[in-house]
């Protein structure tokens, strides 16, 4: 592994992008990781609310010495819009996680979220071509979490969300392999928490944890706390199981991979 670059004027900027920004955790990360890469960057957070997001993407498209922005909530959709060009995925979901410079000064964007929960759910040994998969949540990580199960091979994706609106709308973009689920996993080999629920000790669960079987792969988005009660409930039943910190890992090596892969970085 390369040393650590010094913070110099040579020193390349990518910024991450939120409202609030203070609870990010992938700046120290991700900086180390492009640092081992060989590149003398460094990730820098931006506390940015979304009247000012298009001011300060276009802003900073000014800055010569940045070369990417990674974008973080509230901002996915509202990105999306300023990318002179996207990734097919991106386009699909309308929403980009990571900016890289086009050779024309213009911004190129991509979403990591679903590839990146897929790449951690397969580390555990989860395999999804054929499987029958239970998504709850149709917000913007369950959609991106849908579209890449559909990409990685399942065979159906049950999708369940109290917003009906928003659930239908995923299930009729998704196309025939798609369809309205419950929050019964009965019958399902993967089931997947793309909700809020399960970040506070007094939050619903977010299915009908009895009916879980042992032969189920469960998986979770939420990062605090580590180890939600689905997935405690889970292992307890002797489930495989992925918490959120898998996905977060995983989500940060795939932009690290879409910023060096062409462009200023290199």
């Amino acid at each position: 592994m390369n040393a650590p670059f010094p913070l110099s004027g040579a020193t390349r900027v990518i910024a991450i992008v939120g409202d609030p920004i203070a609870q990010v955790k992938s700046p120290a990360g991700v900086t180390a990781s492009l640092q081992a890469l060989g590149r003398n960057a460094v990730v820098v957070p931006a506390h940015v609310a979304p009247g000012d997001l298009a001011d300060y993407v276009r802003g900073m498209g000014r800055a010569r010495n940045v070369d990417g922005l990674i974008i973080t909530v509230p901002h996915k959709f509202a990105a999306f819009d300023l990318c002179g060009t996207v990734t097919e995925r991106a386009r699909f979901l309308g929403a980009v996680n990571t900016l890289r410079r086009n050779v024309d000064g213009s911004w190129h964007g991509d979403m990591c979220d679903g590839i990146g929960f897929v790449r951690a759910i397969q580390r555990e040994g989860c395999v999804l071509d054929g499987a029958r998969v239970l998504l709850v949540g149709a917000g913007g990580a369950g959609c991106a979490i849908g579209q890449a199960m559909l990409e990685a091979g399942a065979a159906e994706l049950a999708v369940h969300d109290a917003d009906v609106s928003r659930r239908d709308a995923l299930v009729g973009r998704l196309g025939a392999r798609a369809r309205v689920g419950s929050d019964d996993p009965s019958g399902f080999d993967v089931v997947v928490n793309a909700s809020w629920c399960g970040m506070r000790a007094d939050d619903p669960w977010p299915v009908q944890v009895q009916r879980l079987a042992v032969d189920m792969f469960v998986g979770d988005v939420i990062t605090a706390p580590a180890v939600t009660p689905l997935v405690q409930a889970a292992r307890d039943l002797g489930c495989r199981t992925q918490v959120g910190g898998g996905m977060f890992a995983a989500v940060c090596e795939l932009m690290v991979e879409f910023l060096v892969a062409e462009g200023p970085l290199a």
